[in-house]
């Protein structure tokens, strides 16, 4: 079932491959602010506050970095910048919620890039909202996720001793546009969490769907899944948009 009915949304979606965290970071800005201001002008022009703005929807992979959001602890990083060089990793300190997290290869991380104007005013229901997209996803892998009350993230066995997360969330949310997103451990290399706290809870681990499944799952076919559960949950039409479609992306700093 879906948690709430709106109007039916159009999203337009692109597979950025590998690329840099700090790329997809600065990406996802620029579209933020490139609905912001869309939202701004027609707000100057005395125009219907509700205007039709354009969504977004991201996937893409990282190579191995870890990432603390505003609300976290570097402390939960627990090896030191010689140690990410052995493990050819990366630090980043983003401005997402949440606390430190992991991505690397065989993850499928994806960033909604949204005008929640046009959807519901609700962050908290935003969240609840990609967590469904990610347990429907998993299920058509026999793989049963769901929430832990106060605790952001898909979970397999939760509420048992050995609850491990799957899916990790963090979301960053100005002018009721969103950004950042989940990061799915698909085929993830796990020992890769044994160096943070994940999300700084101490006392939980870590899985994938290759963990639960003991297979290597098919990872275009994951994001497949993913793709169609994301547009039956958020009532939306998403239509392929090509990289150099995307506003402003010639802009960009950082190369993918």
């Amino acid at each position: 079932m879906r948690f709430i009915f709106y109007p039916l949304q159009k999203i337009f979606y692109n597979d950025l491959g590998k690329v840099s965290y700090e790329y997809a970071w600065q990406l996802q800005e620029q579209l933020l602010q490139h609905i912001v201001q869309i939202k701004l002008s027609a707000r100057d022009n005395s125009l219907e506050e509700k205007i039709s703005t354009p969504h977004y929807l991201l996937f893409c992979q990282h190579p191995h970095v870890y990432t603390l959001g505003k609300s976290g602890k570097s402390e939960h990083l627990l090896i030191n910048g010689e140690q990410l060089g052995k493990y050819e990793a990366t630090y980043v300190q983003t401005n997402r919620g949440g606390d430190i997290t992991y991505h690397g290869p065989g993850q499928i991380v994806g960033y909604p890039i949204l005008n929640l104007d046009l959807f519901f005013n609700d962050v908290h229901l935003y969240v609840r909202n990609l967590e469904e997209v990610i347990i429907r996803t998993i299920a058509e892998y026999g793989i049963i996720g769901s929430r832990i009350p106060k605790l952001t993230g898909v979970w397999i066995d939760a509420g048992k001793p050995q609850a491990r997360k799957i899916c990790a969330f963090g979301v960053r949310c100005s002018r009721w546009v969103t950004m950042h997103g989940w990061a799915l451990n698909v085929n993830t290399q796990l020992e890769y969490f044994d160096h943070i706290v994940p999300c700084g809870i101490k006392d939980k681990s870590v899985t994938s769907m290759q963990q639960e499944t003991g297979v290597v799952c098919d990872e275009a076919e994951v994001k497949e899944k993913l793709f169609r559960h994301f547009a039956d949950v958020f009532h939306a039409e998403i239509h392929l948009l090509q990289k150099e479609q995307l506003p402003l992306v010639n802009q960009l700093k950082f190369q993918s």
